[in-house]
């Protein structure tokens, strides 16, 4: 499993993101309320939107694009639309870094 420190949990923001390219891949990685990190690949399934960009409400993000609703736990698509994106493990040593897993992970609850 390899982990890419991406910042400093001081360089984030509650509810907002930020994106890092690991291996070709582009990632966003959201800070929630409460403090919690969770990454997801940072393109909807639906038209490529940036999720990054969208706006998050408790473990979810919004798409800007088309509203769709997007588990960052999980990465799943809420019904009724269909899809999903990949989701990535993130933890934040004792330094504060945030650290995501490139191992792609199911449930996210950490």
């Amino acid at each position: 499993m390899k982990k890419v420190v991406i910042g400093h949990r001081s360089e984030f923001t509650e509810r907002r993101s930020r994106t890092a390219v690991i291996d070709g891949v582009e990632i966003a990685v959201f800070q929630l309320t409460g403090g919690a990190f969770r990454a997801v690949e940072n393109r909807c399934p639906h038209k490529n939107g940036k999720l990054s960009e969208g706006i998050v409400c408790d473990h979810h993000v919004f798409c800007p694009l088309h509203d769709w609703k997007i588990n960052l736990d999980d990465g799943k698509v809420q019904a009724p639309d269909e899809g999903a994106v990949d989701a990535y493990r993130v933890e934040v040593d004792e330094a504060g870094n945030v650290i995501v897993l490139l191992e792609k992970s199911g449930s996210l609850a950490s």
